[in-house]
């Protein structure tokens, strides 16, 4: 009689995989004309530990608004934090929502001084159209 020994199956182990990053960072960029312009109304308000809070709402004549406040106290967890240096060396802090930011991705944030008006401007590559006055838009 004939036995053939048959080896036994080499046991496969499934090592875990690292989870892969399918989302890209989310930022916002704060022109320096727009940090100094941020810096001396800090400083006109009196508060040094106030940020700016930047984000978007809904509603305005094209869908979204741009918000732009002060923020005092700390930032909520969630916050994506911006920290910046005016020329002089003064500290400036920028915080943004992160739902806020899906929308305001890749947008830069600018002070425009013109002959009728100053301001806050942005230039948002996600706009696809805005309204005249400039304050809202459409994704």
């Amino acid at each position: 009689m004939m036995t053939t020994e048959v080896s036994p199956k080499p046991e496969t182990t499934h090592e875990p995989k690292p989870p892969q990053s399918t989302s890209k960072t989310l930022a916002i960029e704060v022109s320096p004309k727009a940090v100094e312009a941020i810096k001396k109304q800090i400083q006109k308000r009196g508060t040094p530990e106030t940020a700016l809070r930047v984000g978007i709402k809904g509603g305005g004549c094209s869908g979204f608004s741009y918000v732009i406040q002060f923020h005092d106290g700390p930032p909520h967890s969630k916050d994506r934090i911006y920290d910046y240096v005016a020329e002089d060396g003064t500290p400036v802090r920028v915080v943004c929502d992160p739902k806020s930011l899906i929308y305001l991705n890749g947008a830069v944030l600018d002070w425009e001084a013109t002959l009728l008006q100053q301001g806050f401007k942005w230039r948002n590559p996600q706009e696809k159209s805005n309204c005249g006055c400039g304050h809202s838009f459409t994704v």
